[in-house]
């Protein structure tokens, strides 16, 4: 499972220890943080890791979810309520059950975390192909993509390459070395810790979250999705008032366009912290095709009334009041146990639920208007296949700055379309742009055994290499290619089936290189004429030179022949527009 801790959980400014905060206690287990609060009925426990997808590259991807799959292949056997998630910056693993039940199930996952069933290794990739082919894309998925490139937080965008060549020392070595006790959290919903635990795990490092890259040289900027979805984020600093800012910018759009437009069905806003400074504020909308211009007009009006800090103080309340109903849970202390060890485990202080009424109680207009025009220039907006230039969004960039110098290879379909392999990394040239990989800068290259490449770089841009396709791309220059990435990036895959293999199609010459010079250019434009422009042109030379022999022989004869030739060359005139009519 992939499924993100969001909820409402209280932020921060100047957080205290939560020990005596909410029934909240404190106290190490095994050298492990742990947190414990009671709470009616059965127990629930987990176990928090600072190890997570943006933690990975992108030739590993899926190295942590795969330890997941292992540490659970044994308890998955059990009746035993219980599951795994493995988010971007945190691995857990929860219980629910008698405290036995629980004390087992934490027992058996760090056994297995211990001494990994890596007999299984070839199995859990296989199943976790499978689970990657059923799960649909969101909505959103190709945002962290564009706001990232392909690395730390962009790699969530990606399937899973590593379960495709990860070996057995790699994924052991990334157990011992990211789940470990320090770099782990406990909470049970207790009021006690159990006796019987056995949380033996080897000693390590805490690992900070990574920190953020960027492929967005400007923004507010913009992409172009699918139909029937409007999707914007942006990254603003965590804070009380950035978590009431999403309330208000979600009650904004579900009233805007649900309520009084009537253009959505689903329209909202989401605040989920990304790591220990910075936080995602997600809005969405979804609308028929035949409304999408109506939604995307209507979202960004919403957004530019919060830029603009037309806030009232009505929406402060509301989402005030709304933030303080979470106060009101029976077993207040238990239901904030996930956040209070996520902080933890974040190295963030957590506020008691007295310091954050007070910081709710704080929070002004003022305070949204100022968070609302950081949120504006940190935006980036997914429209569904057309361009937002005017509502002051900036597109993305959709092509490198610089191309490579090497060997060039001209498409065998295309003559616009160009490969060069160079010596510092490959280019593709397409009339639009050109597309680079450095190989300095290669997140990952898939090879497939017919000579088949795909570079994908740091900033996201990918060149495949289908020598079946290209003028010249011999083994020599796949070699040079395979021998100039480093190895780490290199995730073999296996052989496709031969009818997979692309072959050219027709080719496409291009009529800028139909001649040389104007001499063969003027040419190629005659040979493109229509038929009907021809006789026209035929019939009015035949008649223009008829009259000018008859002026010679016999002037009046001219007299004549006008009205007739002049009725002929409007027919081939009529004619001949006739014919770009139904050309169109």
């Amino acid at each position: 499972m992939t499924t993100e801790i969001t909820g409402s959980a209280p932020d921060d400014l100047n957080g205290a220890d939560p020990e005596t905060s909410a029934g909240v206690h404190r106290t190490t287990v095994q050298g492990i943080p742990t947190l414990y609060a009671p709470r009616r009925g059965e127990i629930t426990a987990g176990l928090f890791f600072r190890v997570g997808r943006a933690d990975e590259t992108l030739a590993t991807t899926g190295i942590t979810h795969l330890v997941e799959h292992l540490v659970l292949h044994h308890v998955n056997l059990t009746d035993v309520h219980h599951n795994g998630t493995t988010a971007d910056t945190y691995t857990l693993f929860h219980v629910t059950g008698g405290e036995e039940e629980v004390v087992a199930h934490l027992n058996s996952v760090c056994a297995a975390l211990r001494d990994l069933p890596l007999h299984r290794l070839e199995t859990e990739k296989e199943i976790l192909r499978t689970e990657s082919a059923s799960r649909g894309a969101g909505p959103n998925h190709q945002m962290p993509l564009w706001r990232y490139g392909a690395q730390g937080y962009g790699l969530s965008s990606y399937r899973e390459l590593g379960t495709h060549g990860l070996s057995a020392d790699a994924v052991r070595h990334w157990a011992q070395t990211r789940f470990t006790r320090d770099n782990a959290v406990l909470w049970i919903t207790s009021d006690h810790v159990p006796e019987g635990l056995d949380l033996t795990l080897p000693t390590g490092t805490r690992f900070p979250a990574p920190a953020a890259s960027s492929a967005l040289p400007v923004t507010p900027a913009y992409i172009q999705g699918d139909d029937g979805h409007v999707v914007f984020d942006a990254v603003v600093r965590r804070s009380t008032a950035a978590s009431v800012l999403g309330d208000v910018l979600g009650r904004a759009l579900f009233q805007d366009l649900r309520q009084e437009g009537g253009y959505s069905y689903t329209a909202d806003c989401g605040y989920t912290p990304r790591d220990a400074h910075h936080a995602t504020l997600t809005a969405y909308a979804d609308s028929l095709e035949q409304k999408q211009d109506a939604v995307v007009g209507g979202f960004v009006d919403v957004l530019a009334r919060m830029r603009a800090g037309r806030i009232e103080q009505a929406e402060l309340d509301s989402a005030r009041n709304k933030a303080l109903k979470v106060y009101e849970t029976p077993d207040l202390g238990a239901a904030m146990l996930p956040s209070y060890a996520l902080g933890t485990l974040l190295d963030r202080p957590v506020l008691s639920p007295e310091e954050h009424r007070a910081e709710l109680a704080a929070v002004t207009v003022a305070d949204l208007r100022e968070v609302a025009r950081e949120m504006w220039s940190t935006g980036l907006l997914q429209v569904p296949g057309r361009g937002a230039d005017w509502a002051g969004f900036s597109l993305a960039p959709q092509y490198s700055e610089e191309a490579v110098t090497g060997t060039r290879h001209r498409s065998l379909e295309n003559d616009d379309v160009t490969l060069t392999i160079g010596t510092e990394g490959v280019s593709l040239t397409t009339p639009r742009g050109v597309v680079t990989v450095r190989y300095d800068a290669c997140a990952a290259m898939t090879t497939l055994p017919d000579g088949a490449r795909t570079l994908t770089g740091l900033d996201g841009f990918l060149v495949t290499i289908e020598p079946t396709l290209y003028r010249g791309v011999t083994p020599e220059r796949i070699a040079a290619v395979d021998a100039a990435v480093p190895e780490a990036a290199v995730v073999r895959m296996p052989a496709r089936d031969p009818e997979r293999i692309p072959r050219p199609s027709e080719r496409k010459p291009s009529p800028a290189r139909t001649g040389s010079g104007r001499g063969r250019a003027w040419t190629a434009r005659v040979r493109s004429w229509p038929l009907p422009l021809i006789l026209m042109i035929a019939v009015d030379v035949c008649f223009g030179v008829g009259i000018l022999i008859a002026a010679v022989h016999e002037p009046s004869a001219i007299a004549r022949a006008f009205i007739p030739t002049v009725a002929l060359v409007v027919l081939t005139r009529r004619v001949f527009a006739r014919h770009r009519q139904t050309r169109g």
